[in-house]
């Protein structure tokens, strides 16, 4: 039923850059020369927020470049459709991805779609490099007030 499965249902899902990632620290490299990220989400608009019978959804206007990412390893910017939740039924495990093989409770994904070179978000999701997705792991701990905009809207979400 989870991530290892999907590929049985969707043949896209195969292959060696699929969900689940386990971060290795040690293996990872620092690239001295790309750019720094710009994260630009200065003026969001959310449309919607949904169940979309995995996760809480919020989608997002994505008309200009004003709600983006550029920068690092972009040529073009990313700008933001959705964000998502992972989470699990115990506190200790609910992220889709790994640090060193330790899971965390929640994981944050902000899903990007290259809309200079694709003319829809359904064309740039198709392609090898349409889409920017940062993962984002969250920890249990104090409230956030930021946070609290957002899980005080989820009791609008319906059941699917």
């Amino acid at each position: 039923e989870g991530p290892s499965e999907w590929h049985k249902s969707y043949p896209i899902a195969q292959g060696n850059r699929q969900s689940p990632i386990d971060i290795v620290s040690a293996r990872a490299v620092y690239d001295p020369n790309l750019k720094p990220l710009i994260i630009s989400y200065e003026s969001c608009t959310s449309l919607n927020i949904s169940n979309n019978g995995h996760s809480v959804m919020v989608e997002f206007e994505d008309t200009d470049d004003k709600t983006a990412i550029s920068g690092g390893p972009f040529e073009n910017p990313f700008r933001l459709k959705q964000f998502h939740f992972h989470w699990g039924i115990k506190h200790s495990q609910g992220s889709e991805h790994t640090i060193d093989g330790k899971p965390f409770p929640c994981e944050l994904h902000l899903v990007h779609w290259n809309a200079r070179k694709y003319a829809t978000f359904g064309e740039a999701a198709a392609a090898p490099d349409g889409l920017a997705v940062v993962g984002v792991f969250l920890e249990i701990g104090k409230e956030h007030a930021n946070m609290n905009r957002l899980t005080d809207a989820l009791y609008m979400v319906k059941f699917k």
